[in-house]
């Protein structure tokens, strides 16, 4: 077994690995020096993450170093990412009791990254936070770049802080314990990575998809760092978003709704990012920006991987008031991430008659007569 390698997220002052291997979460910290002074931690994790094996060995490692350590598990999915099991994880905190030289571990997908590190942000006004994201989409996206939030009612993330972590540990071994679902909604994010910054990225994934879908390792372990390496550099360019770091969004304007809008768990963050993707790239070339074949082409991706290039039908007034209130939309209008052409991103704010008249195209709009507006066609791959 080869030692696992590193991508290094350059941000003055705050530095930090991310490390990618296969089969080491059991000697974690062989390969991840904690900050001086840990006494304890805050373990954050879920229960199917104890179910597939991965907690004892974190655990056990944590403890032999002297380290006391704290478990809490929040609920599976998105429904965790409220401020009343946020409330319940600060009081984790204080019992524990959890000091400023302590530190909280996210031990799962990305909503357990989401989650814990917003605790780690505000818990004694900031203690450090170190991810060990063991899903697909958190080892490429979510646990790397300190964002970390919780949801509201009305949009995804509404409510969070920017807070690095110290360190981000990638155990490729852990995939092959996902649901094939779970895996596959990660390559969302992936085949975002190869559009916006890496081509090779995406040919890997043209050529090889059967290999990704079969959970090859060694594959996982070249997709993952490729991948990291993209949001590596992104984030050391422009750590709050205020420049081209937006262009990490793509797919996420639109795809964002989709998942407000459905409550959360009908569609998960990697199938609405594909949903949102075709969306975004069709507007692209309405707009004259984006080769149509360009977008012909990730759209054949997108389904030969396995993911819905449609979505539910939804409201027509609710889509566009849920896009109104995203993080994206500003006093211009609502952003959108388009291709000026492959590893080509650029933010336009459209009309909204060219948004309504792609979401139209793609049949993504209810009858008005179709009730709450959740209802009508089922996620076509």
């Amino acid at each position: 077994m080869s030692a696992p390698t590193r991508v290094q997220v350059e941000l003055a002052g705050r530095a930090y690995p991310v490390i990618i291997g296969t089969g080491w979460l059991d000697r974690l910290l062989d390969h991840v020096s904690l900050p001086d002074g840990v006494a304890r931690v805050v373990l954050v994790t879920q229960e199917p993450i104890d179910a597939a094996g991965h907690v004892d060995g974190v655990v056990a490692t944590l403890e032999q170093a002297g380290i006391e350590v704290h478990r809490y598990d929040v609920p599976d999915g998105e429904a965790a990412k409220t401020a009343g099991v946020l409330r319940e994880l600060w009081e984790a905190c204080a019992e524990a009791p959890l000091s400023r030289r302590d530190l909280v571990v996210a031990l799962g997908g990305g909503v357990v990254g989401d989650l814990a590190g917003f605790a780690a942000a505000t818990w004694n006004r900031g203690v450090g936070v170190l991810q060990v994201p063991t899903t697909l989409l958190a080892q490429v996206d979510a646990a790397i770049g300190g964002k970390t939030g919780i949801n509201l009612p009305q949009g995804k993330n509404l409510v969070g802080a920017f807070h690095q972590p110290v360190a981000v540990a990638c155990d490729v071994a852990t995939l092959a314990t996902l649901p094939r679902r779970i895996r596959v909604e990660g390559l969302g994010e992936v085949v975002k990575y190869g559009l916006i910054a890496d081509p090779e990225l995406l040919e890997l994934l043209e050529t090889r998809s059967e290999s990704v879908l079969e959970g090859d390792p060694g594959l996982l372990e070249q997709i993952v760092h490729r991948a990291v390496a993209v949001k590596a550099r992104v984030v050391a360019a422009d750590e709050r978003e205020g420049g081209v770091r937006a262009h990490l969004n793509l797919g996420h304007t639109y795809g964002h709704a989709v998942e407000s809008l459905t409550g959360y768990d009908e569609v998960l963050h990697g199938e609405a990012v594909a949903i949102g993707t075709v969306v975004a790239l069709r507007l692209g070339v309405r707009l004259g920006r984006t080769p149509p074949e360009l977008a012909e082409r990730a759209e054949a991706l997108l389904e030969r991987l396995g993911l819905p290039t449609r979505g539910p039908a939804l409201d027509r007034d609710e889509v566009w008031k849920t896009i109104a209130r995203d993080k994206k939309a500003d006093a211009g209008g609502v952003r959108f991430v388009v291709l000026d052409a492959l590893a080509d991103p650029s933010v336009v704010t459209p009309d909204r008659v060219d948004v309504e008249a792609v979401l139209d195209d793609l049949g993504a709009f209810a009858a008005p007569d179709a009730g709450d507006g959740t209802e009508g066609d089922q996620l076509a791959g």
